[in-house]
């Protein structure tokens, strides 16, 4: 294939950033070299709630190799009031402020930071520190606190609340032939990602620091250290080049941030500061919660009345806030909707984003209610769905900019053999295991942010294109060079992305799956700005075959500005660039959103989630042997990141339905299960078969791009499916996740 040829968005892209990760070239942040480095080693708390009594630091002051101790009692100066506290995604109230005073929030606070010479020293010194407690009462048990939950009183920006009722729900309820009302429990999960956080601090000298940090924006959290230790920003750089998954966790500055950064400049001396496995426990979470749902219809399976109840667990210090019961009003129609969000504060660290926070939880309590509702119907859990299709958001009266989500269950359901599906549960068996089918649908919004790039040609023909997105594993560095190579018919080898650098033009946090419409319509824009900029070069220059074109009659491609209707008549980038004494041209792009089409229109990602279960009758154990996910995502800039996009955000699905929950022993208000050996998430032997179908649907209001974003929506309905077909397979309904075997073999079994 010739160059003329090449076309980049759409096509099954290697990852231009795999061959570093897998050679261990790609630097993450505990692995930059610093000169004269020590390292950082953090005391948690014992108790969950209470104050420092005393601190007995001698035996570890004595320890070879230790350098400082910092506690409450000899913090370095930091900031005094909370909004220089408050990063970009903060939730309302006080944000944790380490070593701020003897008091204790929770288990696992950071107490004391040991610095040393060495990890080892550092780590060791630690392990002797002894720590008296004045303790408080504490509860972290969330039905203990169901009785006192409260809306909170300011909400958190960019989360919508539960919109106002319409129409009369309760007295539909009452007068519908057909209802249900079902409690449903989702414990609280925990990130894991591979990564464990870390940030190296450069001391670079004359107050100018150089930080390595596992962060989903580099400029959120450089924006956090200046705030706090009252710095320059042109002093600080922030790198987060690779950032080895965060799935939300990595939004918000994590404490070791600040500790390495407040170590540095203490001791002028360059710093490194890792958490260890059990102390990302104690760091942010999916919060725990409780769903009630109230479903009515006419016989017919048309929806006449939807209530959503949820609670769900915060800390002490912040409310923190997802859109959990939202879904409940827009994925179905229905005239008569009251939906209500509120919070229980408990002692624990505050939650934070954990991939499609509120979607992953409302939309699994919806569906599961939904399933339970067709049964009582005698419909299909397909066919209520598709009664219930609702043609635009009924929560904002806004119209949909497209969605494809019939063709979702048709195809879908195609794929899987849906119609081969017996109805009634416990109908379809093979040996000792019974086999259910689910369906769910998946929903969660399509974004487009704010953001800046720049995109530089050089003499030579080749591009770089850069913007301070982050890379998290979804595949920014891949699609980035794409749309850059695509703009300018470029090899992929002759375009060089840059992100992950505070120094870059403006990016947001990457989260909410807008990344590639806002960073890659940035790029995008900023590609067209050159060849505008390149184009009038090139109709300046004496004898130009493009002196009477206009820019829509021309194409930039294989390192040449030619017109369309003449591929003959052009110029090669360096002709132009030489007649105009120039060596390279950069331009700036930017995107944002329409305000004036945000009026009228609103975005979504949908999606159709079936799945296969296997259960032994006897023994209980659930196997998830098929699942297909077909998703309507706009473009598909990437079908093979994309593909394992969905596939991360299913095996994640798989995870809330049968395998991860924090078991907290509430006496000591002690997660017990804080390692990778007991709390359980997906194995190998635990994914079998996944399909992943993307329904062709374009979009041409939702980004620039034509893109809708694909990190969240993988998740969002597999836990509901898998619930759904395990009732199917077995005749027993668990609504308390994970559903565990236990659950399954105590819960009565179908006469």
């Amino acid at each position: 294939m010739s160059v003329g040829e090449i076309t980049h968005i759409g096509r099954p892209t290697n990852r231009v950033d795999g061959k570093l990760k897998v050679t261990g070239q790609a630097h993450y942040a505990a692995e930059y070299p610093a000169d004269d480095l020590l390292y950082g080693y953090i005391v948690g708390s014992t108790t969950a709630a209470g104050r420092i009594a005393a601190m007995d630091l001698d035996a570890a002051r004595q320890f070879p190799g230790v350098v400082e101790i910092f506690t409450h009692e000899n913090r370095s100066k930091a900031a005094w009031l909370d909004r220089s506290w408050r990063d970009e995604v903060a939730p309302p109230g006080h944000p944790f402020r380490p070593l701020n005073s003897d008091r204790i929030l929770f288990d696992g606070q950071p107490v004391a930071l040991i610095v040393a010479e060495t990890f080892e020293a550092a780590r060791d010194a630690a392990s002797l520190v002894r720590i008296a407690y004045d303790v408080d009462a504490h509860c972290t048990e969330l039905e203990a606190k169901r009785a006192e939950a409260y809306a909170p009183p300011k909400k958190r920006s960019g989360i919508p609340p539960p919109p106002d009722p319409r129409g009369d729900a309760e007295q539909a309820f009452q007068n519908a032939p057909v209802k249900i009302s079902r409690d449903y429990r989702i414990n609280a999960e925990h990130h894991n990602p591979m990564e464990m956080f870390a940030t190296t601090c450069v001391f670079e000298g004359d107050g100018k620091l150089t930080i390595y940090d596992k962060t989903q924006g580099s400029q959120n959290a450089q924006g956090y250290v200046t705030s706090v230790f009252g710095l320059r920003s042109k002093d600080v750089r922030l790198v987060n080049q690779y950032v080895g998954g965060a799935f939300g966790a990595g939004l918000r500055p994590q404490h070791q941030l600040f500790f390495a950064v407040m170590a540095s400049l203490e001791l002028e001396r360059s710093v490194r500061v890792s958490l260890t496995r059990a102390q990302m426990f104690h760091i942010g979470y999916r919060p725990d919660s409780y769903h009630t749902v109230s479903l009515a219809a006419d016989r017919d399976g048309r929806l006449q009345s939807i209530m959503h109840d949820a609670v769900a667990s915060t800390s002490h210090y912040e409310d923190y806030q997802e859109a959990v019961v939202n879904w409940s009003g827009m994925m179905y129609h229905c005239d008569n909707v009251k939906l209500t969000y509120q919070l229980a504060k408990l002692d624990t660290a505050t939650p934070c984003d954990m991939r499609a926070p509120g979607a992953a939880i409302g939309v699994t309590a919806l569906e599961c209610a939904l399933d339970e509702l067709s049964y009582e119907l005698g419909i299909g859990p397909l066919e209520i769905r598709r009664i219930n299709f609702a043609s635009k958001d009924e929560n904002t009266n806004k119209q949909f900019t497209s969605k494809a989500l019939l063709e979702c269950y048709s195809e879908g359901a195609a794929a899987f053999g849906w119609e081969k599906r017996s109805p009634r549960p416990r109908a379809m068996k093979e040996g000792r295991e019974l086999i259910g089918w689910g369906v769910s649908t998946g929903m969660w919004d399509a974004f487009l942010q704010k953001a800046q790039a720049t995109a530089t040609l050089k003499v030579d023909g080749t591009l770089e294109v850069a913007t301070a997105a982050s890379d998290i594993g979804t595949g920014t560095w891949t699609i980035l060079t794409q749309i850059g190579a695509e703009a300018f018919g470029l090899p992929l080898e002759d375009v060089q992305a840059r992100i992950g650098d505070s120094t870059l033009p403006m990016s947001p946090v990457e989260g909410g799956s807008w990344t590639a419409a806002s960073n890659g319509s940035a790029v995008q824009a900023a590609c067209d700005a050159v060849k505008h900029s390149l184009f009038k070069q090139a109709r300046k220059m004496a004898n130009s075959p493009l002196a009477d074109a206009s820019f829509k009659d021309v194409e930039v491609r294989d390192r040449r500005i030619f017109r369309k209707d003449d591929p003959a008549r052009g110029l090669s980038i360096f002709e132009v660039m030489h007649a105009a004494e120039l060596t390279e041209i950069t331009e700036q792009g930017k995107v944002s959103p329409n305000l004036r089409q945000m009026l009228k229109y609103i975005s979504y990602t949908n999606s159709a989630v079936f799945a296969e279960v296997r259960v032994d009758e006897d023994l209980g154990v659930v196997r998830v042997t098929r699942v297909v996910c077909a998703a309507a995502a706009g473009k598909i800039l990437n079908p093979k990141t994309a593909r394992s996009q969905i596939l991360g955000g299913v095996v994640m699905g798989i995870g809330m339905a049968l395998h991860e929950e924090a078991m907290t022993d509430h006496r000591l208000g002690k997660i017990m299960n804080a390692n990778l050996g007991e709390y359980h998430f997906p194995a190998h032997a635990d994914i079998e078969d996944i399909e992943v179908i993307f329904v062709d649907e374009k979009d041409d209001k939702v980004s620039p791009l034509g893109v809708k974003g694909l990190g969240e929506i993988g998740i969002v309905g597999t836990a509901s499916a898998v619930a759904n077909a395990i009732f199917h397979a077995t005749g027993v309904r668990v609504r308390d996740f994970p559903i565990t075997i236990d659950k399954i073999l105590n819960s009565p079994r179908p006469s």
